[in-house]
């Protein structure tokens, strides 16, 4: 891959499948060969949980790096899935937000430890650490999501196909534009991942079509069906994959997974000659 591809999926409504999203498409990713790193940005530790793993309060988390105690390195655990590694969250995140207030360089802790982290490795091996890092932020708007917008290249949009599934997306496009201009000037909406869809349901058809409208070519032609098995996997400490691998849910995030890499790779590869002519 020519450069790493680091993600943040976001929204600052709960229940809209922002973990759900991160830790299926990390592990359909991770199942296509790819090495990905998934960082638990949410004090209530949803995406932690999701993968098996309970970090104890006071536990290498992710809030020590930010507070600068720990390495990224340091801070990573693996997973059930081969190639799938997890920076966990717990309790002790919900400081962070007045904690980094008064801090350094506080919108940016998260982007240096990232950074620290690939020139060491890359010292250390030749190559970057990972090829995704996906990092699931908190229902909100405030330092945490910050730090998770500023580390990243894009953001990927979780949003469900049901009444008010536009409702606030405003103020969510406003804070990514304000990131964008002061902070991070390469972030870009990249992706709308429309979840909970039902075709069944005229509802269902009538949000998709909204999206597409409001946001074009950014909407992943994959859409996530309603399934129970998608609901059932995080109480298991397991992806839809190690959980119901033949249900739609791990079909339909397979299918994400191939659709975002060739995104990607489309993005990555040179011009071609007749577009080079032309230009």
């Amino acid at each position: 891959m020519a450069k790493d591809r680091r993600v943040a999926v976001i929204n600052q409504k709960g229940g809209v499948g922002k973990t759900t999203t991160t830790a299926n498409l990390g592990a359909a990713l991770a199942r296509m060969g790819k090495r990905v790193v998934v960082i638990d940005l949410d004090p209530q530790a949803n995406l932690s949980l999701h993968l098996g793993v309970d970090a104890a309060e006071g536990s290498p988390s992710i809030y020590q790096v930010l507070l600068d105690e720990l390495t990224m390195e340091q801070a990573l655990r693996t997973t059930e899935t081969p190639n799938l590694s997890l920076a966990p969250s717990n309790l002790d995140l919900a400081g962070a937000e007045v904690e980094l207030v008064s801090a350094i360089g506080r919108e940016t802790r998260l982007r240096d430890a990232i950074d620290a982290w690939i020139r060491r490795h890359q010292e250390q091996h030749g190559e970057h650490p990972f090829d995704w890092l996906i990092i699931d932020c908190p229902p909100s708007l405030g330092m945490l999501s910050v730090n998770g917008l500023v580390a990243v290249h894009e953001v990927f949009i979780a949003v469900q196909t049901e009444f008010f599934a536009l409702r606030g997306l405003s103020k969510l496009l406003d804070l990514v534009s304000l990131v964008k201009r002061r902070l991070n000037p390469s972030l870009e909406v990249s992706g709308i991942v429309a979840g909970l869809f039902d075709s069944r349901r005229n509802l269902s058809r009538e949000v998709l079509e909204e999206l597409r409208t409001y946001f074009g070519p950014r909407v992943f032609k994959t859409v996530i069906r309603e399934n129970v098995r998608l609901a059932e996997a995080p109480s298991h400490g397991k992806s839809i994959f190690d959980y119901a691998p033949e249900s739609n849910g791990a079909a339909d995030y397979a299918s994400l997974a191939k659709e975002v890499v060739a995104r990607a790779e489309a993005e990555d590869a040179p011009p071609s000659v007749e577009a080079a002519q032309g230009a």
